[in-house]
């Protein structure tokens, strides 16, 4: 696994007595994100973290458009000064061994925020909930958020236990204006309320692990997202270079054809799709597991609501895309973005209703919903970006616009109508209980 980052100080539990106007149960980019931009508007704010920090999680590689909220959170110099590779472009295999150019992302956009990085998430993350601080957030963690408080159907607190000096727990009952759920896939209120739409065909489970020694390409090549198929569309690997000659590399595919009957260990199936794609097995002739493999069964989902009187939710506990396109850090930062500046006006406003607090969710979903549209095209069988910009290289544009992470641009999603069905809907079956 990758190198441990070490603790950061966080403050004691005592001090959160009194009434907040925002409560942040979750530390990741989402809830960080949150956290930080509203404090810097002035208002008082709590965050939450059960985990301590920094906390492993996987999702290392940033997509151009994080640069406009990472500017904003004035991280920007920080990343720059860090050891994290940069990210030029990201490219392509079909088949196990058939490789598209990359695409450069400063071809299509001659800006700076087309160069990015490839991060190790527990320095990235503690990045972001350090900000937080900074900017004025009282953050919690080792805080277990055991309930949401409600007056009628307004959430009005939380509940939360803490680990004391002697071993044993501290509870306490805080009071806010409003809570927003950034609690990632455990999805907390939706959990709780029954409330998560499954896409019925992306149900897809990964196992990845850390590998050194792994080869890399020369020059601006050298950190790049490869993101290569196996034969049949069976399974997919990423391969995304980290600091110390790390790289982390994964296979997605469906569940029961990676984990079911026949499937064998984790290490035996990783094993069997690394044989079926020739240009990732070449790339770990001379490389080395670093601890064990990991894996995790990823369901795409969203919350049938995202927001009702004084709650709202952020990232992943709103809704969770495949991670094919590395999008899951950018909608996070992006949807801790449009909830601060919506939670500041339903502040200012004295309206804390859903309906005020839910306002950007609309757009953000559209934004989600270009990106899924792209994961059914990439799964499809018989389906072929080349042969598909070939007959239609108008849509090259709107292509590399989602790629990077344009997904509220205007008409981006136009491409959709000329790929044909693609499109498959989502299921309207509630999850179960």
């Amino acid at each position: 696994m990758y190198p441990a980052t070490p603790e950061t100080t966080v403050d004691y539990l005592p001090s959160v007595d009194g009434y907040w106007d925002v409560i942040v149960v979750g530390g990741g980019p989402a809830g960080a994100t949150t956290a930080a931009l509203v404090a810097e508007y002035g208002h008082r704010v709590l965050l939450l973290e059960r985990s301590s920090v920094p906390r492993f999680h996987v999702g290392e590689s940033l997509i151009p458009e994080t640069w406009w909220t990472l500017r904003r959170l004035g991280l920007l110099t920080q990343l720059a000064q860090s050891a994290f590779p940069r990210k030029y472009s990201v490219q392509f295999v079909s088949d196990g061994y058939k490789e598209s150019a990359p695409f450069y992302f400063d071809v299509h956009k001659a800006h700076e925020s087309s160069v990015t990085w490839q991060v190790v998430r527990s320095q990235f993350d503690r990045m972001i909930l350090d900000r937080a601080r900074e900017l004025g957030a009282s953050v919690h963690t080792s805080a277990q958020v055991t309930d949401v408080i409600s007056d009628g159907d307004r959430a009005t607190g939380v509940r939360v236990q803490v680990k004391n000096d002697h071993g044993g727990k501290i509870e306490a009952v805080i009071s806010a204006s409003v809570i927003v759920d950034a609690t990632g896939q455990s999805a907390f209120l939706s959990s709780r309320r029954n409330d998560r739409i499954k896409d019925p065909y992306l149900k897809k489970g990964t196992i990845w692990g850390y590998f050194r020694g792994a080869r890399r390409d020369a020059g601006r090549d050298e950190g790049a997202t490869l993101i290569m198929q196996t034969a049949g569309k069976k399974s997919w690997f990423w391969y995304i270079p980290l600091p110390d000659d790390v790289v982390s590399i994964g296979c997605t595919g469906d569940i029961p054809y990676l984990f079911g009957k026949g499937a064998g260990t984790p290490a035996e199936s990783f094993t069997r799709e690394l044989n079926r794609c020739p240009v990732m097995k070449e790339r770990l002739v001379s490389a080395k597991l670093c601890g064990e493999f990991l894996t995790t069964r990823d369901f795409s989902y969203y919350a049938g609501a995202g927001s009702g009187p004084g709650w709202l939710l952020v990232g992943d506990a709103f809704g969770f895309i495949d991670p094919v396109y590395s999008s899951g850090v950018f909608l996070a930062l992006k949807g801790g973005e449009f909830a601060a500046d919506t939670i500041h006006e339903a502040l200012e406003r004295g309206d804390t209703s859903g309906a005020r607090l839910g306002q950007w969710q609309p757009l953000y979903k559209q934004g989600i919903e270009n990106f899924r549209k792209l994961v059914y095209a990439f799964y499809a069988p018989g389906f072929s970006f080349g042969t598909f910009l070939k007959e239609h290289p108008q849509y090259h544009a709107n292509l590399i616009d989602i790629l990077v992470g344009d997904v509220f641009k205007p008409g981006v999603g136009e491409m959709f109508e000329a790929m044909g069905n693609i499109d498959l809907p989502l299921s309207q079956q509630r999850e179960d209980a």
